[in-house]
């Protein structure tokens, strides 16, 4: 059965791309000819058990945004899960990733997909090392049957996008191992494929078996999201050997993945000061010939916990706008513990802010409409309207009847010296 890709390379105009093309506001063959040379993919298993959003992420589109959610080994509530998946979709996330690692995490997996209206994701190699270590084993002993078992287990159940680590290699290990890096490795999956290699004296079962993982991706239209296990988890750490020999290796998995008809994004870091995000952006695109790039933030400062999630959404709105296409959020709670609902659907909000302030930035078709209408909603004093256009109306709204004015046509900042009001009433007499 044809892929996405092999579909758009042969011209068929299949309903997905319709939809992508009618949410973007460009023509599908637009859509098609992105999908076709493997710069735009669409997040969707073919074996979805519910009807989802068809989500397109990469060149030319607006910037998406994914929210992670998933249990710990000290709270593990799957009715915690769901609230925290309602909170993003509410929120308006266009993705979540479940990245559960404790409690029962085939069931945990099956209500979010079953509930989620919207792409979601995985992370496999956590599934496999909790089952090693509920069965006595270290992570150690995993087999690639183990890991491969895993993924396509999760394809099976509907995951419409997973996080390999394939480009995490024997040589990347070597460097870190001689290396002066502050954090090391970060990445919790990248530490579990690095515990691994480092013990067996083996190359990483991901990359070693790629082409076992590319069957496994055709049979399901399942997208790999080639993970960066080398992420730098310190601005200190930025853009250092360790992180560029790994992203040399994810450019060889996305040509192999495009040449096999299966579709493929590239993560990035990580923790980044500013002045090195468009470099990062620019050096992933060309080393990954235009693949979609989902960053993790970037988180621009290290000292900012309980505030990461502004620290990332400066970081994301800059790489947004230097080219990166998938956000994912970094919410308040980062470096700190697991988010609750609030925490969520804050964290979905303001990383929605930066990748809407770069579509305006980039010229994305109908971006700047939405601030038009406020900006005009504004002007006419219609308070009614700003609220309804805000991104976070809700807090919008109770922003404004906690402290309502004696004049409804103005807000307690400025009263009847309101700058707008006096103009407004000056206009008809110049």
């Amino acid at each position: 059965m044809s892929t996405f890709i092999e579909h758009a390379r042969a011209g068929d105009i299949l309903p997905e791309f319709k939809e992508v093309s009618e949410y973007e506001k460009i023509p599908v063959e637009d859509v098609m000819s992105g999908i076709a040379r493997g710069k735009i993919v669409i997040t969707k298993n073919k074996v979805r058990p519910r009807k989802i959003r068809s989500v397109g992420i990469g060149g030319g589109l607006s910037v998406k945004v994914n929210a992670n959610i998933g249990t710990s080994q000290d709270k593990a509530d799957i009715e915690n899960e769901l609230a925290k998946l309602r909170a993003a979709v509410d929120a308006k996330a266009d993705a979540v990733m479940d990245l559960s690692t404790g409690g029962n995490l085939v069931e945990i997996r099956k209500a979010i997909i079953e509930n989620s209206p919207i792409p979601v994701g995985t992370v496999p190699i956590y599934e496999t090392t909790v089952a090693l270590r509920t069965s006595g084993k270290p992570i150690v002993k995993m087999t690639a049957d183990d890991i491969f078992a895993t993924i396509e287990s999760q394809a099976k159940q509907g995951v419409d996008f997973v996080t390999v680590h394939a480009g995490l290699t024997a040589r990347t290990v070597e460097m870190i191992l001689r290396g002066k890096r502050v954090m090391n490795v970060v990445s919790r999956g990248g530490a579990f494929l690095f515990q691994w290699i480092n013990y067996n004296q083996r190359e990483n079962p991901l990359y070693e078996h790629f082409d076992r993982l590319l069957d496994i991706a055709r049979k399901y239209e399942l997208t790999l999201s080639l993970g960066d296990g080398m992420r730098p988890g310190a601005i200190a750490d930025a853009t250092d050997t360790p992180q560029i020999e790994e992203l040399i290796v994810l450019g060889e998995l996305v040509k192999r993945s495009r040449d096999a008809g299966v579709q493929a994004m590239v993560e990035g870091p990580g923790h980044i000061p500013l002045h090195q995000i468009e470099t990062n952006i620019k050096l992933q695109k060309a080393l990954c010939d235009d693949a979609p790039f989902y960053v993790l933030g970037p988180v621009v400062t290290d000292i900012a916990p309980g505030y990461d999630h502004i620290t990332s959404a400066i970081g994301g709105a800059w790489a947004a706008y230097f080219g990166a296409d998938f956000l994912c959020y970094v919410t308040r709670t980062e470096h700190l513990s697991l988010p609750d609902v609030d925490a969520v659907r804050e964290g979905v909000i303001v990383t929605r802010i930066a990748a809407h302030s770069a579509d305006v930035a980039k010229g994305i078709p109908g971006a700047s409409d939405w601030d038009r209408r406020m900006s005009v909603a504004r002007f006419n004093l219609d308070w009614k309207t700003q609220i309804e256009l805000s991104i976070d109306p809700e807090r919008a709204g109770n922003i404004r009847n906690a402290l309502p004015p004696s004049d409804e046509d103005v807000c307690t900042m400025c009263g009847e010296y309101c700058a707008l009001k006096m103009i407004r009433e000056q206009l008809p007499k110049a």
